[in-house]
């Protein structure tokens, strides 16, 4: 299968992921195909579809083996998958008498899609681990800095006040939900793919489901109803997963380039990477690629998704599709989310600076909380207009224009209530933390 990127030696420490890739490698591809070979081989000899010295001499002679990748370049250009070349390979080494029950009844898709979903089980593994990671320090720093009171920002401007621990929680909550996801996905995702020329396993015949049933029970995986080599849906669920994930990944790198920026500078993560010219930038790269596998994730996402238009009993261009959009994609999650790891471990707040943005304007953050306080002595709408009014005007405080403006109407200064938006950031972070 390919990676791409991950194979360009100056990219592949930024934007890809060596354990990932490693399980798309030429020879993972292979060993898990010859897995599900020797597998289906003791399944049919305990069926009694192929005799039981036969499963038992394959069981052995298939294990270890493992033919040079490159020899398998011309016949898979020739067939347009790997598994022909490769059954060829392993008759030739395995011989007589029992080579010719290697791949009984069974076709290239089911050792192909098999030996995919034994590997997907792996990578899920592996990035569940690092999601996990990633939830419970966003669960720390979230505790840590639930009542660091900041400027929370809607459609690029100040809003009301808010606090780090509020939003950290709020990255975090959403990633939780995808290890919900993920459990539910994997048993429609992980089951064993054994459905012979068109799918009706019409070799085995009324031995089918019970050959499938010990193959699934053998290598760990479901045991599918039938086959599903038409039925992509939970492949390209997987797909969505991983751009899923990487999207809210690439929302925390969004926030992390922001909350960096110079005239902002709320908080800092990471080391930060150089200028070939300019000697003060400390740029913020982890969270910029962060930001750009989230983008290259959705965009894959279609294509994966363009593999649900997949006719009849097979499609050479819907199946192949594939190949080329799910190691990238998973590579790129996989990638997100150890640089998410290490940014979340080094996020260092500036406090100093939080609390001096929240006096932009005068303090122009509470207006809400001023047009609500005079609303208990005139309508809201004419509150609001007072507050924006005063709002326009320069000197002083917000607070102190609006009790100004407030006096010469002829009403009583507003009541602010002493409403510190840390208590309500705490119970709202111990809500979200806490599942409820």
């Amino acid at each position: 299968m390919i990676v791409g990127f991950a194979d360009n030696a100056l990219l592949s420490g930024l934007l890809g992921d060596a354990e990932i890739a490693a399980y798309f490698s030429p020879r993972a591809e292979i060993a898990a195909m010859i897995a599900f070979e020797a597998a289906l081989a003791r399944a049919e000899a305990a069926e009694g579809v192929i005799p039981e010295e036969a499963g038992a001499a394959l069981s052995a002679s298939l294990s270890g083996i493992m033919p040079d990748p490159d020899d398998l370049i011309e016949p898979t250009r020739a067939d347009g998958v790997v598994v022909p070349g490769l059954v060829k390979w392993l008759r030739e080494q395995v011989g007589p008498p029992f080579s010719s029950f290697i791949h009984w009844g069974a076709t290239t898709q089911d050792a192909t899609d098999t030996g995919l979903v034994l590997r997907l089980r792996d990578v899920l593994l592996a990035l569940e681990d690092r999601l996990r990671e990633l939830t419970d320090v966003l669960a720390s720093q979230a505790r840590t800095h639930a009542r660091l009171a900041m400027a929370g920002r809607t459609r690029s401007q100040i809003a009301t006040p808010v606090t780090l621990g509020l939003r950290i929680a709020a990255w975090r909550a959403p990633l939780a939900r995808c290890l919900d996801r993920l459990a539910e996905l994997r048993p429609r995702l992980l089951q064993v793919q054994l459905g012979g020329a068109s799918g009706t396993l019409s070799v085995l015949g009324r031995q089918g489901p019970a050959v499938l049933g010990r193959l699934a029970h053998d290598l760990g995986l479901g045991a599918s109803a039938k086959s599903w080599h038409t039925e992509r849906d939970t492949v390209v669920e997987c797909a969505n997963w991983l751009s899923m994930v990487s999207g809210l990944l690439g929302r925390i790198g969004s926030d992390l380039i922001l909350m960096g920026r110079s005239e902002i500078a709320e908080a800092s993560a990471g080391k930060g990477g150089g200028s070939s010219t300019m000697p003060q930038k400390s740029n913020p790269v982890l969270a910029e690629v962060m930001v750009t596998l989230a983008r290259f994730n959705a965009s894959q996402v279609g294509a994966a998704q363009a593999a649900l238009v997949h006719p009849e009993e097979r499609d050479g261009p819907a199946w192949s599709g594939e190949w080329l959009v799910l190691p990238q994609m998973a590579v790129a999650t996989g990638a997100g989310l150890a640089h998410a790891i290490e940014l979340a471990r080094t996020l260092t707040p500036c406090a100093d600076t939080m609390r001096a943005n929240m006096e932009i304007g005068g303090g122009a953050i509470h207006a809400e909380a001023l047009a609500f306080a005079l609303a208990a002595q005139m309508p809201l709408a004419e509150a609001q207009g007072l507050v924006k009014a005063a709002a326009k005007e320069t000197g002083g405080t917000l607070t102190e224009r609006v009790v100004s403006r407030a006096r010469a109407a002829g009403h009583a200064p507003p009541d602010l209530a002493d409403l510190d938006i840390a208590d309500l950031a705490e119970i709202w972070i111990d809500r979200s933390l806490n599942g409820a």
